[in-house]
């Protein structure tokens, strides 16, 4: 067996995503798995390289996980001269994240990133266009379709089980603390449009490739955000005026007819199994999909609900629904991607979530914010290199 050193400059780890998801769960576990094996005899063994630009942070999460002082650095320039490294990843804040890639295509990285890739619908695409020029490969960060419970809906899917697809309907989001009296969830920048925060920003480029991947191409978008928490308090304590939307109620027409209504906010309390759901109704059947989860209601089992509200319910609608099981064992979904990434780089195995599908993502809240702002419903015309 043949183990082949794959080292990784991993840009923004002292981060929530980057450090747990990232390093400690895809990165970090495929070493603890012992590599990965591309199946010829050669075993890729992931190498981290943490760059950022505090040295404590870096140099704190080094020493928690064993990796030595060559695993950091706070000098990007430096890391991607460096040609022992194979690889670049950024999942630093979405406003610096696109002058990064830039340097690291230029020094002939293979790129893999976190969405959205760039603040704009031109720097996304101008991305998609230095990778494909300089012949190097690009992957961009789509982990919901990953999850368990988007597993089994795209099995439902691939069987026929819906029949003719009507709608799509999805709820995400959950209350984060406004600072004040209780420690946000999430960092204060995700809050302030001029630090490239806002849920249409973070929200719609995983909805365009969740619809895109599952029901069909996003052809039109109508959508109304709002700033519900206008003030809040950050890490230190200090109040500041929220300038990003927090909530955004989106309606999606598809390729092939159907239509997709999903409402994004963090000024929600959960009433529902999951952080995000949804469900999917079809002409032969109907399904709820999770993170993890997925019940399905098939038409020869479908109740016949009588509107009279004079009456009690006597019956729980959510017991009329059917579990689907696991089947198999489902991965961590960033660690699933994190692979197939290394095998398309390193073994050249088929991979389509590059950064012109990133650009797609970018499109869309782009076209959302303006749709919100415009009060209109507008196209989303195809996008090519």
């Amino acid at each position: 067996m043949n183990r082949k050193t794959v080292r990784i400059a991993m840009n923004g780890v002292t981060g929530r995503m980057g450090y747990r998801q990232h390093l400690v769960r895809s990165i970090l576990a495929l070493r603890e798995q012992g590599g990965l094996d591309l199946g010829d005899g050669t075993v890729l063994w992931p190498e981290p390289v943490l760059v950022g630009r505090r040295e404590y942070a870096l140099r704190e999460i080094a020493d928690r996980h064993g990796l030595s002082a060559e695993h950091i650095s706070t000098d990007l320039s430096a890391v991607l001269a460096d040609p022992t490294i194979d690889i670049y990843f950024d999942s630093q804040v979405t406003s610096a994240r696109e002058e990064a890639l830039q340097q690291a295509i230029a020094a002939g990285k293979h790129i893999y990133t976190e969405k959205p890739t760039a603040t704009g619908l031109e720097g996304a695409l101008e991305l998609a266009r230095l990778a494909h020029a300089k012949g190097v490969k690009s992957g961009v960060v789509q982990d919901k379709i990953f999850l368990p419970g988007l597993l089994k809906l795209k099995r439902l899917i691939d069987g026929g089980f819906f029949g003719r697809i009507l709608s799509v309907r999805g709820e995400f989001g959950y209350w984060v603390f406004e600072g004040d009296w209780q420690e946000a969830q999430r960092p204060s920048w995700n809050y302030r449009a001029e630090d490239g925060g806002g849920i249409v920003v973070d929200m719609f480029p995983h909805w365009e490739y969740v619809l895109h991947e599952l029901f069909g191409r996003v052809k039109s978008v109508q959508a109304l955000t709002a700033t519900h928490i206008p003030q809040r308090w950050d890490e230190n304590g200090k109040p500041y005026d929220a300038t990003a939307d927090d909530a955004a109620y989106g309606i999606f027409e598809l390729d092939g007819g159907a239509v997709a209504q999903i409402n994004s906010s963090w000024a929600v309390r959960v009433n529902r199994d999951e952080l995000v759901e949804f469900q999917v109704d079809g002409t032969e059947g109907s399904a709820v999909a999770g993170l993890r989860n997925c019940r399905v209601q098939h038409r020869s089992a479908t109740p016949k609900p009588v509107w009279n509200p004079d009456i009690p319910a006597t019956y729980a609608f959510r017991e009329q629904w059917q579990e689907i099981p696991d089947n198999t064992e489902f991965d961590n979904g960033f660690k699933a991607q994190w692979e197939l990434f290394l095998k398309h780089v390193y073994a050249d195995a088929p991979y389509h979530w590059d950064l012109l599908a990133g650009a797609r993502g970018v499109q869309l809240a782009e076209l959302g914010l303006r749709s919100s702002a415009e009060g209109r419903r507008i196209d989303v015309p195809e996008i090519e290199l």
